[in-house]
């Protein structure tokens, strides 16, 4: 503790803290996506890259680009990894980050440290400081972020920098970079209309603006209006843009990919391409896959099965419950948030609970040390399959997202196979849009505003009422309850809001201690947020 100018006691700042505190200066609205990305101020951009000596390293610096709406993410993911296995020195810039700020910056595949983070940070910050003005502000959040990505992939000398596009590609900050080796744009489709347009060829115009110049570029099968306004901005720029083809399961040799889901052979497949073409345009001919169709190379096959993404259909059983009750509270997370993403993390989630119900003589694994989807261990035979699962729904989203969209593609296409959820939780995020680090998270206090909490529970019940065809008011089978923080929550029939997530896990782990013959499987979507504080919860 150090002491206050009053002579109070005030809770002593860590130097990683301090840097987080500062980075959380730069957030200059209280919600998640920066209007910054309509090309305000664009120009900046450059004058911050003059200040900080980057216009040199990043001339040279081999970069992917990769943009899209959804399968961004899991595309870089897949190709930091064959690259890394081909022998190479990785940079891998992404987002959201889940937990930890530094998850955005990988250096081979890992996060970077603590110690070199704060080197970099405070370079980087404090010769910002000192050389902006009213002119030339400080950058915001994200463009600060993406500034920092380049120092600490040239100060590292990385072999490839691949960056994954924050939101839109043409006004992104990513988009300093004017010569990448390679760009991708992976599936597109309904998100941040309020920023880039309301039809998909709106949004893939967006998307298109990281196109370069003659630099070839690769996409996946798209929708005919998006494909259209990406063939279009193509050929304006002289790019040579190729549809890379789904991937062969069969490529694999028998193993799966790292990622789980069926749609990641479509971003797999984007990734292949991505890597051929950066090691063929940089000179190393010893990995050429694209004019070989019937094969990979051994280093591609380990990079796409070894491959590791956290919150995108991944699976982790309580660290509390497990040590009791091996495997009676699972959490199925992914960060899906459009209604695409929704169909497939609903089919994702279905069939992987059949698999583990199916799985007769495994159980789960206490520590979650791989961030992978693969977590069993053999204990316990036979112990598991003896009891009866219950799937629940654990849920948030940005108020911008439409829940008559999401929340209906989710119940359909769980219904489809089977999947009906007992009880849907909804609950507000820990984390805040203005504040970064473990030590941001909002007061308790008894004016948390539950209205769209509220909101997204109305639109379950009325999709449940619908379903079996009553048509009386949702209201009828609800009840105010006070809970642990003496707030006044709603429980109906089929579902329950909470004041706050640990509130409604403690609700889960009491709900598994009083029905000790029932498997929970809880979904946790909607947001990538609630994803990452759902993590930090039950990885404790």
């Amino acid at each position: 503790m150090e002491e206050g100018g009053d002579g109070s006691q005030k809770p002593s700042v860590t130097p990683y803290e301090e840097a987080l505190d500062a980075l959380s200066s730069l957030i200059t609205k209280r919600s998640r996506a920066d209007k910054s990305n309509k090309g305000d101020r664009f120009d900046l951009l450059f004058d911050y890259i003059k200040i900080l000596e980057l216009e040199e390293p990043l001339s040279k610096m081999k970069i992917i680009h990769v943009a899209g709406t959804k399968g961004k993410g899991s595309t870089c993911t897949f190709s930091e990894s064959i690259l890394r296995n081909c022998g190479f020195r990785t940079g891998l810039f992404t987002s959201p980050h889940l937990i930890d700020i530094r998850e955005r910056f990988r250096l081979d595949g890992v996060d970077i440290c603590e110690e070199k983070f704060l080197a970099y940070f405070w370079w980087c910050y404090d010769r910002l400081k000192e050389n902006t003005n009213e002119d030339v502000p400080m950058p915001t959040y994200f463009r600060f972020l993406a500034l920092l990505a380049f120092k600490i992939f040239a100060a590292e000398q990385v072999d490839v920098a691949i960056l994954e596009v924050g939101l839109g590609g043409k006004f992104d900050a990513t988009n300093l970079v004017q010569a990448p080796i390679v760009c991708g744009i992976a599936s597109l489709g309904y998100d941040h209309m309020e920023i880039l347009g309301n039809t998909l060829g709106e949004i893939a115009g967006e998307k298109a603006g990281i196109f370069k110049h003659g630099v070839p570029a690769f996409t996946v099968p798209q929708p005919d209006e998006a494909m259209h306004v990406l063939e279009e901005k193509a050929s304006q720029l002289d790019v040579h843009l190729q549809v890379a083809p789904p991937l062969v399961a069969d490529l694999l040799n028998g193993l799966k990919l790292g990622l789980e889901g069926e749609h990641q052979y479509l971003n797999a497949g984007l990734a292949v391409a991505l890597c051929s073409t950066w090691l063929q345009r940089t000179g190393h001919l010893e990995f050429n896959y694209l004019e070989r169709t019937s094969s990979l190379p051994e280093q591609f096959i380990k990079g796409l099965t070894a491959a590791s993404f956290q919150g995108r259909a991944q699976i982790v059983p309580d660290q509390r419950v497990d040590i009791e009750s091996p495997g009676d509270l699972v959490f199925y997370l992914d960060g899906a948030h459009s209604p695409e993403s929704m169909e497939v993390c609903a089919g994702w989630f279905s069939l992987a609970i059949k698999e583990d119900s199916q799985q007769q003589n495994l159980n789960y694994q206490p520590q979650d040390n791989s961030g992978s989807s693969h977590e069993f261990i053999q204990r316990n035979p036979g112990e598991i399959s003896r009891k009866n699962s219950t799937q629940i729904l654990l849920f948030n989203c940005m108020s911008v997202r439409d829940p008559q969209l999401l929340l209906p593609h989710l119940m359909k296409t769980c219904a489809n196979h089977g999947v009906h959820f007992k009880k849907a939780l909804f609950v507000p995020n820990i984390s805040v849009y203005y504040k970064v680090g473990s030590h941001a998270s909002p007061p308790i206090d008894s004016q948390v505003d539950l209205s769209w909490q509220f909101n997204l529970q109305r639109v379950w019940e009325n999709l449940m009422e619908g379903n079996k065809g009553d048509a009386k008011s949702v209201d009828d089978d609800c009840e105010e309850v006070k809970d642990a923080t003496k707030l006044s929550v709603k429980s109906c029939e089929n579902s329950a809001v909470f004041s706050s997530l640990p509130i409604a896990i403690k609700w889960l782990r009491d709900t598994v201690q009083q029905n000790q013959s029932t498997r929970f499987q809880v979904l946790v979507t909607g947001s990538l947020h609630l994803v990452g504080d759902v993590l930090k919860l039950v990885k404790k």
